[in-house]
């Protein structure tokens, strides 16, 4: 079976390398060579909407899927008569636009933060006085890591973050003086099994994940994360890897965003679980058997961001798994993560805490 890929980052690379062993070919298109699953199997390459590229695509996969939330939807009209699409497209586009994401959280009764539409600098005067402040002015469509937004915390921000996103949809939240973010990840097949792996809690910087740990051990919140993506799955009878990113406030769960597809606070399970994300979306997909999302240990991932620390004083760690994406350095760039796996959650956190310093330090 060939599984066709929308992007070819390094989600995709990491995609590809879980479905070998299972026997899975893959076929990715992406917008330029060089790319880290282009590194690792054959691409097609040019714009996602080229009708002949999409054709090739939908004549040489028995399903596709995509590792980039930002898919042209003009792909995707152009494939879906064609072949397979798996998450389902409707859960694609409610994922590409923060409006119509947080619609769904009200539809499913799941807590979310206050939020309105803004398109005009009279809509955002009017957010202000409906919401208050302090509040994160954000594009409906295209942000991500951070960008994209712009936080006002008195009147005077107004003009400013007007100035700095206006012209294109916008939605103005309520700022959450949230305790910390967690991430549930799970998976569903196409009869409807559901497995979910165990929370991650997380730690951004700049708008960025620096850091996850996991498991991330409070029965309550996981409770309660297990029903949020059930809920959702199941609205849109969904098929593949899915994660919600919560703020956690008072000891409940405020739903932030969604992902419909594998994730960055999810790399810890390629080493860390019984079955990755990767493999799991795969076999959903592909129509095979879930694997279990059982964790293995204690484990802290780690990315790396803007430049790789020296491969040989990460590897002389004991017991560290290195990923490099094969990409080239820049600035807030993701080049990759490293993981490790340790008996005990105290284990985890300590040996965690000491590489982040080394490699922010750049001592390592």
């Amino acid at each position: 079976m060939t599984i066709g890929v929308l992007g070819a980052g390094q989600l995709g690379r990491m995609l590809a390398l879980a479905g070998y062993p299972l026997g899975l070919d893959f076929l990715f298109l992406d917008r330029e060579a060089g790319t880290p699953a282009h590194q690792v199997a054959p691409s097609l390459l040019g714009s996602f909407t080229d009708p002949a590229l999409l054709g090739q695509l939908a004549e040489r996969c028995s399903v596709i899927t995509f590792d980039w939330e930002n898919v042209p939807s003009e792909a995707l009209d152009q494939l879906e008569a064609r072949a397979k699409i798996a998450p389902p497209r409707v859960a694609l586009a409610t994922a590409q636009d923060r409006l119509l994401e947080k619609a769904l959280f009200a539809q499913l009764r799941i807590p979310t933060n206050r939020t309105q539409a803004v398109d005009s600098h009279a809509d955002l005067q009017r957010a202000v006085r409906d919401i208050g402040l302090p509040a994160v002015l954000k594009t409906r469509r295209l942000g991500y890591d951070g960008k994209g937004q712009q936080v006002l915390r008195k009147a005077a921000d107004i003009d400013k973050a007007w100035r700095e996103l206006g012209g294109v949809p916008l939605l103005y939240e309520l700022h959450v003086p949230f305790d910390y973010e967690v991430s549930a990840i799970a998976v569903r097949g196409q009869r409807g099994e559901f497995a979910m792996y165990p929370l991650n809690r997380n730690l951004h910087k700049d708008g960025i994940l620096r850091l996850t740990r996991a498991p991330w051990k409070s029965p309550t919140l996981e409770a309660a994360a297990r029903r949020y993506l059930r809920k959702v799955m199941d609205h849109f009878d969904y098929v593949g890897v899915l994660t919600i990113e919560f703020f956690v406030c008072r000891g409940r769960l405020l739903a932030n965003e969604m992902a419909p597809r594998v994730h960055n606070s999810g790399h810890w399970t390629i080493e860390g679980a019984v079955t990755s994300q990767f493999e799991n979306h795969l076999r959903a997909i592909a129509g095979l058997p879930l694997g279990s999302t059982a964790a293995r240990g204690h484990s802290a991932m780690l990315n790396l961001i803007g430049s790789m620390p020296a491969q040989q004083a990460l590897l002389a760690e004991p017991g560290l798994h290195l990923h490099d994406y094969g990409k080239a350095a820049r600035p807030g760039r993701k080049l990759g993560h490293l993981t490790i796996v340790e008996a005990t959650a105290r284990a985890a956190d300590i040996r965690a805490a000491r590489l982040l310093r080394r490699i922010e330090s750049r001592k390592i």
